[in-house]
């Protein structure tokens, strides 16, 4: 073994920064469904050359949010229905096992720091895109507070690729409120060390923020197919 190896500090590489903000800009919606992501662009945007944008798409590629077309370049993925209940569904098992082994294990350092997360969830929530943000921070600290490794391997892996669905269903203040009490409750429980009411509370958000998602991409998608009638409608007179 190379002497100092473990002390050395791991760093990410350039392109998976790179990666994590536009999966950013993704997820909070500036690059929009459809969009084309052109390396140009982006490569002067960052300071950085082409090869390296390159690798960031293809890291986004393997994530679900970009889709890369040869001679066409990349362009970031379609919102879809399937998707998003095919991953709320895992999400809920997931997180509702996290809330488990948070609750039975719970300290009051992490009880502390659970409810500094709240506290910045409840501050945003005049704010979709920011609330959307407070509420994958809080996902996170619970999830690293589980002491499972794996399973917050897990959750980190397509944290990203959900994000962007889990936002649609915290696009309206009612829907956010409705959030903060969910919420409120099962962090209640775990601190309660109730891990049964833990787990059922967490999944229960899941599968309410999965049902205002899809009323979300369907209000979208309803949008989607009135603007392309009301664009054919003239050319059909002419």
């Amino acid at each position: 073994m190379l002497p100092g190896l473990l002390s050395e500090p791991l760093t990410p590489t350039l392109p998976l920064q790179i990666a994590e903000r536009i999966g950013g800009g993704i997820v909070d919606e500036r690059f929009r469904p459809g969009e084309r992501l052109k390396e140009v662009a982006l490569a002067g945007s960052f300071g950085v050359s082409r090869a390296t944008i390159r690798e960031a798409l293809r890291i986004l590629e393997k994530r679900g949010l970009v889709s890369i077309v040869p001679q066409r370049g990349a362009q970031v993925t379609q919102l879809s229905r399937k998707e998003l209940e095919d991953l709320f569904e895992i999400r809920a098992v997931l997180l509702g096992l996290v809330s488990r082994r948070v609750a039975l294990s719970c300290t009051p350092e992490v009880e502390r720091r659970l409810f500094a997360s709240y506290a910045a969830l409840e501050a945003a929530r005049n704010d979709g895109t920011a609330y959307a943000r407070a509420s994958a921070a809080l996902v996170a600290e619970l999830a690293r507070s589980s002491g499972n490794q794996q399973l917050l391997d897990y959750i980190e892996s397509f944290a990203q690729r959900i994000g962007r669905y889990a936002r649609l269903g915290l696009t309206t203040p009612a829907r956010r409120k409705q959030s903060l009490v969910n919420w409120r409750r099962l962090l209640r429980a775990i601190v309660a060390h109730d891990g049964d009411a833990a787990e059922m509370l967490h999944r229960r958000l899941s599968t309410q923020n999965l049902a205002a998602g899809l009323v979300e991409l369907d209000r979208r998608e309803r949008g989607l197919r009135d603007k392309v009638r009301r664009g054919a409608t003239p050319r059909a007179r002419r």
